[in-house]
């Protein structure tokens, strides 16, 4: 297999029903079966929007590690709330040990991340979207940077353009496996979709590190925008290694632990 076996989903030929909408739906079925991940093309997501969004998240990141690195305290921190709200600095976050999955794995399908994970050199925030049903809502605040005034606005702009396309894509997963059309959304709504851009300080670390270590998603779907940096791989049906190349215009999904 090679990365140009992954196909990429036109999300128009759904929404306008035009002429091989039911195959691309079957399509979706497909490559999130073989491999894990779309290559979604919707046709109401702004690409300039996902660039304002890196922008921010960016500046964001920039102007916080400074602090943590001078010893600053964050306020944006909330350690106290395991840091399901908020930024979580590097250092903090680790994956699950799969010692024997990787043992298993040799030559080039082997993750680069040593086992037992070491702690990931990656940052985080949390950015809750949408509104969740009373009887379920947490009390987890949002957290508000107070250095970016237009941070609710740009969050939630690029974070329902994402939203809406999962929701959009698992429609398609459902009728391409032959089910009703809202299997799957009817149980999103309401849910608990985060926001939770991820950054790495590549003039602190060596080349060679792992930002993010061999890891699975728990939830249903993790959708990305294009990113400006390489580096992430994914591991097929097969436990055959690839890396993930989103062609411009699209969008990347992955298929969480609950979808599997």
């Amino acid at each position: 297999m090679s990365h140009e076996d992954i196909p990429i989903i036109d999300a128009e030929l759904y929404i306008e029903k035009k002429e091989g909408w039911e195959e691309e739906c079957k399509k979706v079925a497909d490559s999130f079966h073989r491999f894990g991940i779309l290559k979604f093309k919707d046709p109401r997501v702004v690409a300039k929007d996902n660039d304002d969004y890196i922008d921010l998240v960016e500046k964001y990141f920039d102007a916080t590690s400074k602090k943590f690195y001078a010893g600053e305290e964050l306020k944006d921190c909330r350690a106290d709330l395991c840091y399901q709200t908020g930024v979580t600095p590097e250092g903090i976050e680790h994956a699950r040990n799969h010692q024997a999955l990787v043992d298993s794995l040799t030559g080039e399908d082997k993750p680069m991340s040593v086992q037992p994970p070491v702690k990931d050199a990656k940052w985080r925030f949390f950015w809750k979207i949408g509104e969740r049903p009373e009887e379920v809502k947490d009390d987890i605040p949002q957290t508000y940077p107070e250095d970016f005034p237009s941070w609710e606005k740009d969050m939630d702009k690029w974070g329902n353009q994402i939203v809406d396309a999962t929701f959009l894509a698992a429609e398609m997963a459902a009728i391409g496996m032959g089910l009703d059309k809202d299997t799957f959304t009817s149980k999103m709504k309401g849910g608990p979709h985060l926001l939770a851009p991820t950054a790495s300080d590549i003039m602190k670390y060596p080349v060679g590190t792992a930002f993010a270590s061999f890891h699975y998603d728990l939830n249903f779907i993790t959708i990305h925008g294009k990113s400006r940096y390489p580096g992430l791989y994914l591991w097929t049906r097969e436990w055959k290694k690839q890396p993930v190349k989103i062609p411009d215009g699209c969008l990347l999904l992955q298929a969480g632990i609950m979808f599997e």
